[in-house]
């Protein structure tokens, strides 16, 4: 799924000046997004990182016309907007909306069920990393097994989030989207791919990115583009696309790795490697390879 070519655009729409960590996954996110859908499109951005680091008043790092809402609702602005620009005879115009996975997987997922329910034409794009980052590195429906929350922190009789990641592909496609995907900056290319192509389809799109955050996970800036990589590599984060409801593209797992070294970079599981915690990896080796046999990586 994953391109060798790739023209990175002369002008970019997201400027510099932002105030995103060193090794922010999101903003590389976040510029490949906006570079992908160009000037032609009018986003709407909830209430995360994605929007406090990029818009400090009176200041933006946006060229292209950008709105924000509140955590709940960017789906319900994309929607007036789109409702808006159809009346104008203006459906040419991309609209975006962004939310974080706090916005998307929990806040918001009223009013993102209402616009998927609608078949509105806006691509929802969520930067999933996994937490509510933007306010104290909260458990999120997005934060997975065992990882180490300020609200589900780990110690003597916890392994720290007791829940599963929620599987909003699955909801998704639930509600019949005629566009559903995964991505990972770690595949910038493939992410670019997906975004070009979910503008060609009709009606509503839903993309979600894996965005490592360094201050959340407690990893290092340099390795934010491993550990991306390292998700679908080892089955945790399986890259998928859906057209209709039929899966029509998949990242195969051409060497597989194992959980440990994907854990291992990350500081909220570091306390999976003390002893007595080995019953924890094996449910985490058993996820990664339950995935790789439903979707066929291997």
């Amino acid at each position: 799924m994953e391109t060798k070519t790739y023209k990175a655009p002369l002008s970019h729409q997201l400027n510099p000046g932002h105030s995103a960590c060193a090794g922010c996954g999101m903003i590389v996110a976040a510029r490949l997004l906006t570079d992908a859908i160009g000037p032609n499109s009018i986003m709407a951005n909830a209430t995360g990182c994605s929007e406090v680091t990029t818009t400090q008043y009176p200041m933006t790092s946006f060229k292209l016309p950008w709105i924000h809402s509140l955590f709940e609702n960017p789906a319900c602005l994309a929607t007036g907007i789109a409702a808006a620009l159809k009346k104008q005879g203006k459906e040419d115009i991309n609209v975006v909306a962004v939310g974080g996975d706090g916005a998307t997987f929990d806040i918001g997922i009223v009013h993102l069920s209402g616009m998927w329910e609608r078949g509105d034409n806006v691509l929802y794009v969520c930067y999933d990393n996994e937490a509510y980052q933007n306010t104290g590195y909260q458990t999120s429906g997005s934060t997975p097994l065992d990882a180490f929350t300020t609200t589900a922190p780990a110690g003597k009789n916890s392994f720290g989030n007791p829940t599963r990641k929620k599987d909003m592909i699955k909801i998704a496609l639930a509600h019949h989207v005629p566009y559903v995907a995964t991505a990972s900056v770690g595949y910038p290319i493939d992410f670019i791919n997906k975004i070009k192509k979910s503008l060609t389809v009709k009606g509503p799109k839903y993309l979600q990115v894996y965005v490592p955050c360094v201050p959340g996970w407690g990893s290092e800036p340099k390795d934010t583009m491993t550990i991306a990589k390292l998700a679908v590599q080892t089955g945790y984060y399986p890259i998928v696309e859906y057209i209709d409801g039929q899966l029509t593209g998949k990242m195969k797992v051409n060497k597989k790795e194992p959980i440990e070294n994907f854990l291992k970079l990350q500081k909220r599981f570091k306390h999976l490697f003390k002893p007595g915690a080995e019953g924890e990896l094996k449910k985490w080796q058993e996820l990664c390879d339950n995935n790789i046999n439903e979707f066929g990586l291997m």
